[in-house]
């Protein structure tokens, strides 16, 4: 158990020398730093939080339709998530800034996030990119068990693109079974405290301009 919390809470290894395929941490920039700041700070994410949460509960309940943004249920075994589609009237810079975002509020969640990599695999007719951050639960106990709380396991979100344009962000989380573990969070209480958010205002709405492009 001690070994396998050890390996839990460890930071990951660094990266080796870049080569194609290979998984390599990524930084924002200063300036993409700040832009992303001024982003969060116009409250601009309230254009699409809401409307994906909306368009997942219709999916998850079968009456998903072809209007508005799009979501489909993750369906893997082990791990519960969301697939969240990139739509053309949201941008790939405000696409970008999202998927940003959301790893801020999972990290607000108790949270800290273990590595930002991305990879590029090269098909033969496409390159597909993807940016991948993964978060592990901050070690704190549960005052009446004693036992690790998991919060919502281990997640993931990743960006995924072919060709440089946007194509979804997916968002997983993996409870984790090992005793000493409190049972893991509902997935659809993860997703309220990510994308339960206010819709967007005339003068919110009119900022996706400004960010629409990377």
């Amino acid at each position: 158990m001690l070994r396998f919390l050890q390996h839990l809470f460890a930071s990951p290894p660094s990266a080796s020398a870049a080569t194609p395929g290979a998984w390599q941490p990524y930084v924002l920039t200063s300036a993409q730093t700040a832009r992303h700041r001024a982003w969060v700070s116009e409250k601009v994410y309230r254009n699409w939080l809401g409307p994906y949460y909306k368009a997942y509960h219709l999916r998850k309940g079968g009456a998903g339709g072809q209007r508005g943004l799009r979501a489909e249920l993750l369906r893997e075994s082990g791990r519960q998530g969301g697939l969240f589609f990139y739509d053309p009237s949201i941008g790939p810079g405000n696409f970008r800034h999202l998927f940003e975002h959301l790893g801020e509020r999972v990290r607000a969640l108790g949270y800290r996030r273990a590595c930002a990599d991305q990879c590029t695999h090269q098909h033969e007719h496409f390159a597909e990119n993807t940016l991948k951050q993964f978060f592990k639960p901050l070690p704190t106990n549960c005052p009446d068990s004693g036992d690790c709380n998991q919060r919502f396991g281990l997640i993931t979100l990743d960006l995924v693109s072919f060709n440089g344009q946007p194509q979804f962000v997916r968002v997983a989380a993996n409870p984790l079974h090992e005793s000493g573990f409190t049972a893991a969070a509902p997935f659809g209480e993860l997703l309220r405290l990510l994308f339960d958010e206010p819709p967007a205002d005339d003068a919110v709405a009119a900022k996706i301009p400004k960010y629409a492009k990377l």
